[in-house]
């Protein structure tokens, strides 16, 4: 297979996280990468909510892309707040918040951060190869 690409656009508002948790699910499945749905929908649902946490009032839309190609599904969220990059933490005991990118890091092969104007794409990378059903 050569490749596929999905793109979504979601409100910045709270309701959209579980709809962009659905969206992996159903892209996910009818792409036959069933294996990945609960680490993708996982990856989408931090990313997410990183971006109604800490982007609200930045702009009215993110956009959650997945692209399959060469045996690895991509996930990206971009959005327009471009003040702070996201940095991977350790948060203390005590921090209810702050764990997402841990998260992210002990799911995905690989993931990062690039600029875009405005704004920002945060993507992480899952081999597909041992997940097809």
């Amino acid at each position: 297979m050569s490749g596929r690409t999905d793109s979504k656009r979601f409100r910045v508002r709270k309701d959209s996280i579980p709809a962009a948790r659905r969206h992996v699910r159903t892209v996910l499945v009818g792409w036959k990468l069933g294996g990945l749905v609960d680490d993708a929908s996982l990856i989408a649902s931090e990313l997410a909510t990183n971006v109604v946490t800490h982007a609200k009032g930045t702009g009215d839309y993110f956009e959650l892309g997945l692209r399959r190609r060469n045996g690895v599904l991509i996930l990206e969220v971009a959005d327009s707040y471009q003040w702070l990059m996201p940095e991977l933490r350790k948060p203390t005991d005590d921090e209810t918040s702050g764990r997402g990118l841990l998260i992210v890091d002990a799911l995905a092969e690989r993931w990062g951060v690039r600029p875009r104007n405005p704004g920002k794409t945060v993507w992480a990378q899952l081999p597909t190869g041992a997940h097809l059903l």
